[in-house]
């Protein structure tokens, strides 16, 4: 059961977000916020699992209250300006909603922190011990399971973990992009943004500062980009 507080200096979207989040069935609690200050104080008391928050408001704005936390709660954004995504990833958001939100997509970017939260708790971890050419084993509990490098599409970076995605699931483990970066094949793989690090194989296309990878947007760092021009070329 989801703890969950929203700030928006807007009464039409804290309405909105309420509505949302009466209509799921896994919310146990909803505090809404008009002052960023008020937010703050609250947030440095509470333990709180998701954060919904709008990014243009007086006094403060969405991304200077983030940086203000030390251990921000899974956090989405919401906003009617598109610039901000990339600013969004280098916070470590989990996702970003642009307005007006419809409840599909709503339900979409809740769905995907239920998602990592079961993950996390499964302790899953690389094991660089058993490290080959080809695969690395991933340990959770007694079980392990082969992980195929050629598998793999990409690895987000999240607060304190790192998503490993293939096609066929999400994996979960304790450690940043830069642990998995140093354990997986150099040559495989190249990192594109200081969160993601992606298969070269699927740099097959480009939009703006955005690699697509079968429905994922993934930023390109500005420090990262002729590293990537120089990958597509390749492949």
């Amino acid at each position: 059961m989801l703890k969950v507080v929203v700030v928006d200096d807007e009464p039409l979207a804290l309405e909105v977000m309420n509505d949302f989040l009466k209509r799921l069935n896994d919310v146990q609690s909803v505090s809404l916020f008009s002052n960023a200050k008020d937010a703050l104080h609250y947030l440095e008391n509470r333990e709180v699992d998701v954060l919904l928050l709008d990014i243009e408001m007086p006094i403060m704005t969405g991304i200077e209250f983030l940086r203000q936390l030390s251990d921000p709660p899974l956090t989405i954004f919401t906003t009617a300006y598109r610039n901000y995504a990339f600013e969004g990833f280098e916070l470590g958001v989990i996702d970003f909603l642009l307005k007006p939100i419809s409840f599909e997509r709503f339900s979409a970017a809740m769905n995907k922190v239920k998602e990592f939260l079961s993950l996390k708790t499964q302790g899953t971890q690389l094991d660089p011990a058993e490290l080959a050419p080809e695969f690395i084993f991933v340990k959770s509990g007694v079980k392990r399971i082969k992980l195929y490098f050629d598998q793999v599409t990409h690895i987000q970076g999240l607060k304190d973990y790192a998503i490993i995605h293939t096609p066929q699931e999400k994996i979960v483990i304790k450690g940043s992009v830069k642990m998995v970066q140093e354990m997986f094949p150099p040559s495989l793989f190249i990192r594109v943004h200081k969160s993601f690090l992606v298969a070269n194989k699927e740099i097959r296309r480009i939009e703006r500062n955005r690699i697509m990878i079968a429905g994922y947007q993934i930023p390109i760092g500005r420090n990262y980009r002729e590293e990537v021009e120089k990958q597509i070329k390749l492949y």
